[in-house]
């Protein structure tokens, strides 16, 4: 007989070694596939949801000053009023959920001031927003009960919950916008920026030594290459400087927290984004804005113009600069960057060259983080990549390659609400 069917016997049979080799590795295999679906589901099956909050700081002193146009102290109790939203929900359970908050106004009332507050969340889709939305009520409602930072009336406490777009509107408002006319050359060869044309370059600094090149987002966020925080790894060691110079900067931040992308490898260098968040909110000027970030849908074809600046070298083993340069270069086709004598496979799906095949235009060490940026018929400046690698600066056939932001907008959105 040429089938042997196996039954249940009165004899044990034993399994071979590469059997149990391979029932080890199929029951491996399914619980990585389980978990990868379980994290797929519970991170990115997420959205953003918006909430308009309200409520009353009672503090009389306060509304006798708006009528005396104090413009500082308006800004100071705005930055206040967000530091407190900020800390209340990020020391709760709800951190995990929470990105950030915008004070939107505030209005003079008796023995007082109105503040309402726009607060960005991120929960499944599955969950109903009209229950969060009692919930996060009652909490600032208790909360607010016994605040030592601002005297607010908790019985005033209002949430509601916004719809997508009008959240996301409000809080987009105002980006990519600058006052300095645009004259540009180059970063290698020392071209200098002049005063607010960039207005959303920052300068990473660990220890206040300049390491990378970061583009401001929104009053707290910023975005900038993984691969800057490979070696120092504490953000309470770094800080964050805004202006066209590094010494002395205009405004410095601490740094509250890092995001670096989860699929960051440096060996291929794919997945070279990290968002960073300071601990204490940007005060915006003609000097420091906020760049706008495209839609994930948006595309920039090849040999657009388009602008980098940063603080790195002049040449490759120089040091970095104090003083901010800039350079207009042209975005390269991946036909052309995938050539064997150019990068060939070491183009990934993320990353796009920019400069010119002759070389002399490009970015150098130092740069990095740093961005590349376009602007639309508007004259409004949107970041398209972000500087991560090169073969040497300025070489012939060597372009600087970027990461594109349009690949990672999803990603961006999910760690900043943005």
């Amino acid at each position: 007989m040429m089938y042997r069917t196996v039954g249940f016997g009165t004899q044990r049979r034993y399994l071979e070694p590469w059997m149990i080799a391979v029932l080890i590795v199929l029951s491996l295999t399914v619980v990585a596939v389980t978990i990868g679906l379980l994290v797929h589901f519970l991170v990115f099956h997420q959205k953003m949801e918006y909430y308009h909050g309200s409520f009353k700081i009672l503090d009389p002193q306060i509304n006798n000053n708006f009528g005396q146009s104090n413009t500082y102290q308006l800004k100071d109790l705005r930055e206040t009023t967000e530091n407190l939203v900020d800390e209340l929900f990020i020391d709760s359970a709800w951190k995990k959920n929470y990105i950030k908050n915008q004070v939107v106004r505030l209005t003079p009332e008796e023995d007082g001031v109105k503040a309402d507050v726009i607060m960005v969340f991120q929960f499944p889709s599955t969950e109903q927003r009209a229950v969060r939305e009692k919930k996060i009520q009652s909490f600032l409602n208790q909360k607010m009960r016994n605040l030592r930072a601002l005297p607010i009336n908790a019985s005033s406490v209002q949430v509601n919950a916004m719809s997508s777009s009008t959240g996301e509107l409000t809080v987009q408002a105002s980006c990519g916008k600058r006052v300095a006319p645009l004259h540009v050359n180059r970063i290698a060869s020392g071209v200098i920026a002049p005063k607010a044309a960039w207005p959303w370059q920052a300068s990473l600094q660990y220890d206040n030594i300049h390491q990378c090149g970061a583009t401001l987002i929104s009053n707290t966020w910023l975005v900038t290459a993984a691969h800057c925080f490979q070696r120092y790894k504490n953000p309470h060691q770094w800080t964050v400087s805004f202006g066209t110079k590094i010494n002395p900067p205009l405004m410095k931040r601490n740094v509250k927290r890092f995001i670096v992308h989860e699929n960051y490898h440096s060996a291929s260098r794919e997945y070279d984004i990290a968002v960073v968040q300071v601990s204490y909110r940007v005060t915006f000027s003609d000097d420091i804005r906020r760049i706008c970030l495209p839609e994930a849908s948006a595309s920039f074809q090849p040999n657009s113009t388009v602008y980098i600046t940063g603080f790195g070298a002049l040449y490759y083993g120089g040091e970095s600069q104090n003083e901010l340069r800039e350079a207009r270069v042209k975005i390269i086709s991946d036909d052309v960057c995938k050539q064997p004598q150019v990068y060939g496979n070491d183009i990934k799906s993320g990353m796009f060259c920019a400069g010119y095949m002759e070389g002399i235009y490009d970015a150098c060490r130092g740069d990095s983080g740093g961005p590349l940026v376009t602007r639309d018929l508007k004259d409004t400046w949107y970041l398209i990549g972000i500087v991560s690698w090169g073969d040497n600066c300025g070489q012939r056939d060597k372009p600087g390659v970027y990461t594109q932001v349009t690949y990672y907008r999803n990603w961006i959105a999910s760690k900043t609400g943005l």
